[in-house]
């Protein structure tokens, strides 16, 4: 079988309104994109978060200590359908979460179909600035969806960080502290050229 070939110049979709927040979990992604809702900004929610919360409510297995492979071909699938439905617009859309971090989790376990991840990686582009945020132990909590050690979530967040260096993203480290603080960060970074 032929190896897939990388997306020709005319395959690749940049949509440069679209910022990615990512990071470990727990890091206060999702807190950021509640406040950028507050703030009438167009946000997309977590991918894996709802295939989680979805497996659960149906016993399904295709979860991150389960069917690791099902969840990753799913997270991938469903983050395009995402990236895809929305139009690209003037105004920005903040993700929580990219494309890449599936990539990211494929590596972690080592996923045999990784080359089909990277490539989405490289037709599918968000804005070349990504919004990084590093663990934070004080706000760190497991839950019926984020089952990790913080310890895995420092692994995960030096992981993601060489990923989206690794596909040519600009990576931005969101400083440490109140959500607003954080958000205006994001935002001022968000209008810079």
């Amino acid at each position: 079988m032929a190896e897939p070939s990388n997306p020709s110049p005319e395959q690749v979709i940049t949509k440069e309104s679209f910022f990615v927040i990512t990071g470990g979990p727990g890091a206060g992604k999702t807190t950021i994109i509640q406040e950028l809702q507050r703030r009438n900004f167009v946000t997309v929610p977590e991918i894996a978060r709802q295939i989680i919360q979805e497996q659960v409510l149906t016993n399904g297995n295709a979860l991150p200590w389960a069917d690791t492979g099902t969840y990753t071909e799913l997270m991938l699938s469903r983050s395009i359908d995402s990236f895809l439905a929305l139009d690209s617009c003037c105004v920005p859309a903040f993700c929580d979460r990219g494309i890449p971090d599936t990539l990211c989790y494929a590596r972690i376990i080592k996923y045999p179909g990784i080359r089909t991840v990277e490539l989405a990686c490289q037709q599918f582009r968000y804005n070349r600035r990504v919004f990084l945020l590093a663990p934070w132990k004080k706000i760190y909590k497991t839950d019926t969806e984020r089952k990790q050690t913080f310890a895995e979530a420092i692994q995960v967040y030096q992981q993601m960080k060489r990923v989206y260096a690794d596909c040519d993203y600009q990576v931005c480290e969101v400083p440490i502290g109140p959500v607003s603080a954080r958000t205006d960060f994001i935002l001022r970074l968000a209008e810079t050229p």
